[in-house]
Order: structure tokens, then sequence, then C-alpha cells
């Protein structure tokens, strides 16, 4: 580290909390979870869970991130980074922007679509099969005699598309910013 103080045990744990708790929630969230009820959940209640669920996995991630820049940076003063600390805040503050972004506007555009595509779904005996991928001919059949459902349909694959890259992209900061701590861990 190259500030000229040690940061104390206090901010070394609550960094370690903040981006343990994350990764945390991300390794649950991303690869575990959604394919559990996926496979045991009808579609509308899967949808409604994760309606539910995601808000607070998005903005508690956003919160981890930013204490966990604010932290760094806090000990890490710019007039004195070097070339691998600079680039720890960089991935910091990509993780923070990226997660803000996801919580504030792609995770929650794809919760209100999904909504919208719910009510039609219903209107139509629909969303209540187990598991997503199930009974795609209805939907697909949906599509192209319900124009407002199409449009939806392809809203939606697009909002999840970029809120899961945002997930990934901050998966891929965090999994970085384990493996800066690892590498600077001096014993166990």
């Amino acid at each position: 580290m190259s500030a000229d103080r040690e940061p104390p045990v206090t901010a070394k744990l609550l960094h370690l909390m903040f981006l343990s708790t994350f990764w945390g929630m991300q390794i649950w969230v991303t690869f575990i979870s959604g394919f559990v009820m996926d496979n045991h959940l009808n579609r509308h209640t899967f949808g409604f869970i994760q309606s539910r669920l995601f808000p607070f996995y998005l903005h508690i991630g956003s919160a981890c991130a930013f204490f966990n820049l604010t932290i760094f940076a806090m000990y890490h003063p710019s007039n004195m980074l070097d070339d691998r600390e600079a680039f720890q805040i960089f991935i910091y503050f990509v993780c923070v922007t990226v997660a803000a972004v996801n919580a504030q506007w792609f995770g929650q555009m794809t919760s209100e679509i999904m909504a919208d595509m719910h009510l039609i779904e219903q209107a139509c005996g629909l969303g209540q099969d187990i598991g997503l991928s199930s009974n795609r001919e209805a939907y697909a059949k949906l599509c192209e005699t319900d124009p407002k459902y199409k449009k939806l349909s392809g809203r939606l694959w697009l909002y999840h598309l970029l809120s899961s890259l945002c997930n990934l992209c901050c998966i891929v900061c965090n999994g970085y910013s384990l493996y800066y701590l690892a590498e600077n861990l001096t014993t166990l």
C-alpha cells in the first residue's frame, strides 16, 4: 500500500465484509437461485419473486460497491497511487457505475416489462407452467397474434440482456478485486 499509514482493522474488516457480501450475493443469485426457482416454480411465481428480490439485490450490491470504492480510496491517496492501485480504483469505479445503472434502470425496467407481460399472459390463460422454457409454442403464438406482447417481449429480452451484462461485469470486477486482495495478503 502506498499510503503513509496502515488502515485500521475496522476499515479492513468493513472492506472485506462489503466485498464478500456483494460477491456472495452475486454467486447465489446468478448461478444458483434462479436455476432452482426456474425448475420448481411456475412462470408467474418465479417472475413475481424475482421482481421483489432483484431491487434489494441490485441496490445492496450498488451500496457494497460504493463503500468498497470509498474505503479503498480513503487509504490510497490519488497522488500516491502506483499503477496497480490506480487500476484497482478504476475497477471499483466501474463496478459502482455499472451496479448503479443496473439498479436504477435496467433491473427496474426488466421488472416493469415482465409485469406487463404477465397481465397479458394471464388474460390468455398462460403463466402457470413450471419452468421458463416450457410451453414455448404458446408464448410464440402469443407473440405472433398480439403486437403489444411481441413488443414487450423484445424489450424484455433487451433489458434482461443489458441487466445480465451489467451483473456479469460486476462479477468480473469483484472477482478481480478478490484476486487483488489475495495477492496482497501477507498471511492467512
